[in-house]
């Protein structure tokens, strides 16, 4: 071997013992984009107050509002059952079939059950605390029912819509209402009522019927109390 063609040999090598290795790139795998909101969740503009559309990404496909067989409960068509421990609220259709809406339901400690009727429906309803969570929350008293409530609007708890519920021609005090955000769709973080997307219980409220049925199942978690 010539000698200037191992002295070639030798620097190369030399060089290569100097250089790192490249490391090793994990590439992490591509993460898919959330599916499409369905229309009927986009911003709804002939209201008399603004309704946002619902983000991509921020609500579970499975508490977008949708027809599913009904679920095995007594019920007749009409009436509306509300399953806190799965967060789902189902308007019973004729053949077994339901209408399924996503809800937040009552917090521990505040969670409700029992037996009702939808007595009457408001939109953009006035919000009047009871005096029980003005006790709690005395930054609400300006909203008491002697101070006239807070009227209907964009920052008012209820939202676009509010189904009143009665016993035995008695106001419960719970409503089922809009004015949920959507991060908190599905969730017990609510002061008792059952809450739901503004543009769903503006849908709920236009089908379901006077004085219909309305019964809130038992949850199996902590704080339940009871409606009756």
């Amino acid at each position: 071997m010539q000698r200037r063609h191992f002295l070639s040999l030798a620097s190369a090598a030399a060089l290569s013992a100097c250089v790192k290795p490249e490391p090793e790139v994990t590439r992490a795998a591509p993460v898919a984009p959330p599916p499409p909101v369905p229309d009927f969740y986009a911003a709804l503009t002939d209201e008399p107050h603004p309704v946002p559309a619902i983000p991509p990404g921020v609500v579970d496909p499975r508490l977008w509002r949708q027809e599913v067989d009904a679920p095995p409960y007594d019920a007749v068509p009409g009436e509306i059952i509300v399953d806190p421990d799965n967060g789902y609220l189902y308007l019973m259709q004729e053949g077994r079939r339901a209408l399924r809406y996503g809800v937040g339901v009552g917090a521990a400690g505040f969670a409700w059950d029992g037996k009702a009727q939808v007595q009457f429906t408001r939109a953009w309803p006035r919000w009047t605390p009871p005096a029980t969570m003005i006790a709690r929350h005395p930054e609400y008293e300006p909203y008491s029912a002697a101070n006239g409530g807070m009227p209907g609007g964009p920052d008012n708890p209820l939202g676009a819509r509010a189904l009143y519920l009665f016993q035995d021609g008695r106001d419960t005090l719970y409503r089922i209402h809009g004015a949920c955000e959507p991060e908190y769709l599905g969730m017990a973080v609510s002061a008792g009522c059952v809450r739901m997307l503004d543009q769903d219980v503006i849908h709920l409220a236009g089908i379901v019927r006077h004085h219909a049925p309305v019964t809130v199942l038992p949850s199996h978690g902590p704080g339940a109390g009871a409606l009756y």
